[in-house]
């Protein structure tokens, strides 16, 4: 191990110091993190609102609608927010005004990505007449669009000062006043540019990445191993570069995850024993086998963070380990972080597939059931294992054997970065 660890000193940790030093990566890096404090207040109020406990979830019911409030205000609009961090953060590299860079980086942000919504008549007790917008638009699933604006934005901005395509203000004039009129012509270019592509042009980033996707759809449907590890493979991968990985691949999955699990239920109750169902890789396989605290298998890291050296590492395991319990990782993805990351990038995208396979391998031997049940995705692992094969305690023992397997996976590489932290620090 500690050679394996050498290796990676000498190999990867170059590299990943000058990709981490690149201003347009860092800028990315700091913008996200600078979330942090929204998904750790968020993922609780997710955890509330999906107890596991039929008495607690019957008594909060009535409440559910406004406990999700604060959920949709932090994690539910992340990307906004990532999109102001990653232009501020750029811009201050670059010595701009890193205020108008927020602001206008959200302009352009909201208008490639949130188109408003105009509802022309009141529908009697449900909508009334006005303009909305899908905050759905503005969560981590649009979190490539804000890295893209964001960056985009500062270099419009930059390339324009450069210039000298500025309204110039005489000396003596307050600095605020003098930032706002210095940014009225890279303004008003920022939002015709993204107006044009988005309306005129009708191209959208999150649109296009979908639609790429698809002619994956024929190889991702079935049975296979090679489809089950692709899917996986995909949904870290873009994980890994700042892009919500389940949020991209369900439109193209979702369907026949719902499929699957409805038969299989289906079936069940018929009789069926919960060894002899009709599909292997439902999302409930992957939740309760792979996704260990949330994709990529990111409880054995928070773990490894608990018992760092590193202050920061180890009091970001503290406060993500509740949430990593109930399957919420947006704080240790976030806030390693583990989105442009390529050491722990690797792992991230390894452990899935390792425990994946050896899942696959234990299902179709007989050695544990298949998914009858759907149960809360805050359910922690090993119980929802448990519950979801009809009680069965190779399941739980499997659920529990693949954590261990995550923080073998993931020590060496958890190893690099805190002694890259412990420099830092």
């Amino acid at each position: 191990m500690d050679n394996f660890v050498n290796m990676l000193n000498a190999k990867v940790l170059p590299v990943a110091n000058k990709m981490g030093t690149q201003r347009h990566m860092t800028a990315i890096r700091k913008g996200i993190i600078s979330t942090l404090p929204l998904t750790i207040v968020g993922s609780f109020f997710t955890i509330i609102n999906n107890i596991p406990i039929e008495s607690v979830a019957n008594a909060l019911l009535p409440y559910k609608e406004i406990l999700d409030i604060p959920f949709r205000y932090t994690v539910g609009i992340l990307a906004l927010y990532a999109t102001f961090g990653i232009a501020s953060s750029l811009a201050e590299s670059y010595k701009l005004d890193k205020l108008t860079n927020g602001i206008l980086a959200v302009l352009a942000f909201l208008v490639s990505t949130a188109a408003p919504i105009h509802v022309l008549k009141d529908a009697k007790g449900v909508i009334d007449a006005g303009r909305y917008i899908n905050i759905a638009n503005l969560s981590a699933s649009s979190l490539f669009a804000s890295i893209v604006t964001g960056l985009l934005t500062v270099e419009i901005y930059r390339f324009l000062k450069n210039k000298n395509i500025t309204i110039k203000m005489p000396d003596g004039v307050p600095p605020e006043v003098s930032n706002s009129f210095v940014a009225l012509i890279p303004a008003a270019i920022i939002l015709l540019l993204f107006w044009v592509i988005r309306y005129i042009f009708d191209f959208n980033i999150s649109s296009f990445l979908s639609t790429i996707l698809m002619p994956l759809k024929g190889v991702l449907v079935g049975n296979s191993l090679f489809g089950g590890l692709l899917t996986i493979l995909l949904i870290t991968g873009f994980w890994t570069l700042g892009i919500h990985g389940a949020a991209i691949m369900d439109p193209i999955v979702r369907p026949f995850w719902e499929m699957s699990i409805a038969q299989n239920m289906s079936e069940f109750a018929g009789g069926t024993s919960a060894h002899h169902l009709s599909t292997i890789f439902t999302e409930q396989f992957l939740q309760w086998f792979i996704w260990i605290g949330g994709a990529g298998g990111t409880l054995a890291l928070v773990v490894l963070f608990m018992f760092s050296k590193s202050a920061y590492l180890k009091d970001l395991g503290k406060l993500a380990i509740l949430p990593g319990l109930f399957n919420i990782n947006e704080p240790i993805v976030f806030g390693a972080p583990i989105v442009m990351n390529p050491i722990l990038g690797i792992p991230f995208i390894v452990a899935p597939l390792v425990t994946g396979t050896l899942s696959y391998v234990m299902t179709i031997t007989g050695v544990v059931p298949m998914m009858m049940a759907r149960l809360p995705f805050t359910m922690p692992g090993p119980l929802g294992a448990f519950i979801s094969t009809n009680w069965s305690v190779p399941a739980l023992i499997l659920s529990c054997v693949n954590f261990i397997i995550d923080l073998a996976i993931y020590y060496p590489f958890f190893k690099v970065f805190e002694k890259q932290q412990l420099a830092k620090e």
